[in-house]
């Protein structure tokens, strides 16, 4: 299902007990936390005494379970949500959680023979490579986002406290024995870090669901019933793409046919932003809550294409994983992006059929509304609609 699920980089025989090291696990809503939940899973099922550390709304707890060959002891730490509306608020959140996630696994930490760790939560390359010592296993980074990149991305002017932040990042980064990147993309930045190429692997994430054909569909909701639907499920964060897809889909709604409507199942400061300039305009559309892993195949299915969007700004630090998803769906794909980005590489082999449309192409998106419109059949026997 998943490419980074045959690919260890620990070896059974030297390195039998793993750490994880993760953010939000399931049910909580967070894609890092699916995919090394899943990692942590088939690693004990390879044989490897895995413990994964991650964060929990509902509370703490701890749970072993024999596993295959292997053994794995799930910890969840109560975390309240990460708060959104205060940089400084962000900073101090993510400080303390680093800390309190090393601490909770201080003691796995040093029996383990290897340690994977991810970017989400932000930094803790900065705890765990200064402490190196301590720890008598590999440091493997999983580099999902890269930080301070991303923060520095989304500012809208040079900060010199960032550029040190970058630097010592990267002074750290070289100490580290191994990394995993999502993407050619990425692997080229960090190389740019000074990274050397033999320490970087190439892991793709692959779509955390598998799609049977026998899933039960989401229902459509009643707004978007008769209508060719785009599907934005996930996080829409600072690093997607927005202007574009709201003055293009304005544009395909007062200057064109208007067939399309929008369903974003999302959440993020990009959902928020993108919803508030649809209303203000009175554009149709319909948002709703992520759904539950358990139910994400089905959502997949249900429209008739999926949106898929990265500013310029983040590309080769940002890899959208839903990509994967999205083209094990079955059904189109429209990215607003950068054709340097692995999502079109990715994208490109579709064979449901693909569209990119560079960022700031406004006629282009509501062009490509038009050409998803007329390929797909907006009144498909797949569908299924809730009573209005």
């Amino acid at each position: 299902m998943m490419d980074l699920l045959t690919k260890s980089p620990f070896d059974v025989a030297t390195e039998r007990r793993v750490v994880i090291i993760a953010d939000w696990l399931p049910p909580d809503f967070g894609a890092v936390g699916q995919y090394m939940q899943l990692r942590a899973q088939t690693l004990a099922e390879q044989g490897h005494d895995v413990t994964l550390i991650g964060l929990a709304s509902g509370g703490g707890s701890v749970r072993r379970e024999a596993r295959g060959k292997g053994t794995l002891t799930e910890v969840r730490l109560a975390a309240r949500p990460v708060p959104r509306g205060s940089l400084l608020g962000r900073l101090m959140w993510t400080l303390w959680t680093d800390l309190r996630l090393v601490m909770a696994g201080f003691r796995d930490l040093r029996a383990a023979n290897g340690v994977l760790f991810t970017g989400s939560p932000p930094f803790m390359i900065h705890l765990l490579a200064p402490l190196k010592f301590l720890w008598r296993g590999r440091l493997v980074y999983r580099i999902t986002d890269f930080h301070p990149e991303c923060l520095i991305a989304a500012q809208p002017r040079p900060s010199r406290a960032l550029a040190l932040l970058l630097a010592l990042t990267n002074f750290w980064r070289r100490r580290i024995d191994s990394f995993e990147v999502l993407g050619i993309d990425q692997k080229r930045r960090l190389g740019g870090t000074g990274v050397p190429p033999e320490r970087i692997a190439l892991v793709r994430d692959g779509s955390p669901v598998s799609f049977t054909g026998s899933e039960a569909l989401e229902p459509l909701p009643p707004p978007l019933a008769g209508s060719c639907v785009l599907l934005y499920a996930g996080n829409y964060g600072v690093a997607h793409e927005v202007d574009t897809v709201a003055e293009g889909y304005a544009r395909h709604h007062r200057a064109g046919t208007g067939r399309v409507r929008l369903w974003l199942s999302a959440t993020g400061a990009g959902a928020d932003d993108l919803a508030r300039r649809l209303e203000a305009q009175g554009l149709p559309f319909h948002r709703s809550p992520p759904v539950p892993l358990e139910r994400l195949a089905g959502l997949l299915r249900a429209p008739d294409a999926h949106l898929v969007t990265l500013k310029d700004g983040f590309v080769g630090y940002v890899m959208p994983s839903k990509i994967y998803a999205c083209i094990d769906s079955g059904r189109p794909t429209l990215f607003v992006g950068s054709a340097d980005s692995d999502v079109d590489l990715l994208a490109r082999s579709a064979k449901a059929g693909y569209w990119r449309v560079p960022c700031g192409d406004v006629a282009g998106f509501a062009e490509a509304l038009e050409q998803i419109a007329n390929s797909t059949n907006s009144a498909g026997s797949e569908k299924i609609h809730l009573p209005s």
